[in-house]
């Protein structure tokens, strides 16, 4: 007696899936060349400015042939800004994402002190809880904030909305302030943002010890309160309404 089921007979093979692990491997290769290359030349701008750096000093800082620096990057600006990339546009999505919840908390409640708190600590934080990764990053900001052209380009390319935010939240707190007068206020505490960044070791000589430019809970924990004192004060001059 026969079956009634017919023999099926067997599937092709089903074809394979290209091979891309090696692929892969070659790309976080890559990927982890890059990085040794970005965090050394973080270091390098760090220590010595932009103009005191050459991709010679990257490739000896991290062991390579600087053929392999010129592989990567075409030529130090190109290595300057990717080092740029990297770290400034998540600073600035952390201190808007602040300044946004900080706004929708308060509603029409807006203080001067809450809206540089939203601005000013949110960078403060990222240097106290993951101070490997930003300081020298810090510190290549701050001079970039204190250098006219290839700085300023800098500052204003990634951080503009950012400052743009941060004085629509004090046009808010102070309605009748005058505008001119909220910039120069801001103006006032970039310059002192920048400083605290620089981590210059300066402050630590003047007070013998007694205080340290790298104690940022401290500069956390002060510098708002100061800065808004400072912007009700030159609100309430003669200048501050036109």
């Amino acid at each position: 007696m026969t079956s009634s089921n017919p023999v099926q007979p067997q599937d092709e093979a089903a074809p394979k899936p290209p091979r891309v692990r090696a692929r892969n491997h070659k790309a976080r290769v890559r990927e982890a060349s890059i990085e040794r290359i970005l965090d050394a030349a973080e270091q390098l701008f760090a220590e010595f400015g932009y103009h005191g750096v050459t991709l010679k000093d990257v490739a000896a800082r991290v062991g390579v042939s600087s053929t392999l620096i010129h592989y990567h990057f075409n030529g130090k600006e190109s290595l300057y800004e990717a080092m740029w990339a990297r770290k400034a546009p998540l600073s600035a999505r952390n201190r808007l994402a602040t300044m946004r919840r900080y706004a929708e908390e308060v509603g029409d409640n807006v203080t001067v002190e809450g809206a540089l708190r939203a601005w000013i600590d949110t960078d403060l934080n990222a240097q106290i809880e993951d101070e490997a990764q930003w300081v020298a990053f810090g510190k290549v900001a701050a001079q970039a904030n204190s250098a006219a052209g290839w700085g300023a380009e800098k500052m204003t390319k990634y951080f503009n909305p950012v400052v743009l935010a941060l004085i629509d939240l004090l046009k808010k707190a102070m309605p009748d302030c005058d505008e001119e007068t909220i910039f120069w206020g801001y103006h006032f505490v970039s310059g002192a943002m920048t400083h605290n960044m620089a981590r210059t070791g300066r402050l630590d000589e003047l007070s013998h010890g007694l205080c340290s430019s790298d104690d940022f809970v401290s500069i956390r924990e002060h510098m708002a309160t100061f800065m808004a004192a400072g912007f009700h004060a030159i609100c309430q001059g003669d200048g501050a309404k036109r």
